[in-house]
């Protein structure tokens, strides 16, 4: 990556800064979750901390999308019937919702914005289960998946007129390619710099920032979101969005899977879209 001009950086740095604060209670979860040796009931508590988590959780749980045969009045009852990894998945889920603009001036998408985003996380996570073999844990293949494009948040909250200009311009080219050249830089450096202030870890800010580097890289996570992100795409293209061009050759050190295989191995592309459209319903009510 070319180093940016002192102007853009600290145009960025401002940007940046004037982004809320990754929710400190997620943060925790996150933390006890690479614990090997933490309780679930520890993540419950900080979960049951938070009020306003704990009650969109137990409405998701209690919907028709999860059909569970008795109604959900805790945390800890929800763990029982579909696990702590799911219940954690649900609250980072809020959490990233939460910090979204209802509108942005620059024209952005936010609606399909989210959605690409939480195919991704879903992909990303059962590819990490299905085929990473232990080399990489599919929470953070999920985070990653979720996060990946905040760049494109931040572009259309406090650089709106540049990036309205790129989205006039994104109908046949990659819109990472037009950032780099009318902006200066692209939002997966702009998505690594705002993961950074909120301390994710090294792994998940270089993740983010090479996501759309194909495939340079040496970290199976990475692999997962790039097939993931590429999946996605895929599967917004079942749903009629405009076809995607993908390498179907691409094969990665860690997951040696073509994207074909990864796709097959996946089955219903639509199950993923049917879980994220049951979040952002649930997020917004």
């Amino acid at each position: 990556m070319a180093s940016l001009s002192p102007e853009i950086n600290a145009r960025l740095e401002l940007a940046v800064d004037r982004m809320p604060a990754f929710p400190k209670s997620v943060q925790k979860i996150l933390e006890l979750s690479r614990n090997i040796n933490c309780a679930p009931k520890e993540l419950i508590m900080v979960i049951e901390k938070d009020p306003v988590m704990t009650i969109k959780i137990l409405k998701v749980l209690n919907s028709v999308y999860y059909s569970l045969p008795s109604k959900i009045t805790s945390v800890s009852r929800a763990v029982v019937y579909i696990g702590i990894n799911t219940v954690k998945n649900l609250a980072l889920s809020f959490a990233a919702v939460g910090m979204l603009p209802s509108r942005n001036v620059a024209g952005f998408d936010i609606d399909r914005y989210l959605q690409h985003s939480l195919v991704t996380a879903g992909i990303a996570r059962q590819l990490a289960q299905k085929h990473g073999n232990g080399q990489v844990d599919p929470m953070d293949c999920y985070v990653a998946g979720l996060l990946h494009d905040f760049g494109k948040v931040v572009f259309a909250q406090f650089m709106a007129a540049e990036f309205q200009e790129v989205l006039q311009k994104s109908s046949d080219r990659p819109l990472h390619e037009i950032e780099s050249e009318s902006i200066g830089v692209n939002h997966a450096v702009v998505g690594a710099m705002l993961i950074q202030r909120w301390n994710f870890p090294e792994t998940l800010v270089e993740c983010v920032r090479d996501h759309h580097e194909n495939p340079v890289m040496d970290n199976p996570m990475s692999e997962c979101l790039f097939l993931a992100d590429t999946i996605a795409k895929r599967a917004a293209e079942v749903e009629g969005l405009p076809p995607v061009v993908y390498d179907s050759n691409w094969r990665g050190k860690h997951i040696v899977l073509s994207v074909d295989r990864a796709i097959a191995s996946l089955g219903d592309l639509t199950a993923f879209s049917a879980e994220a459209q049951m979040f952002k319903q649930a997020s917004r009510t």
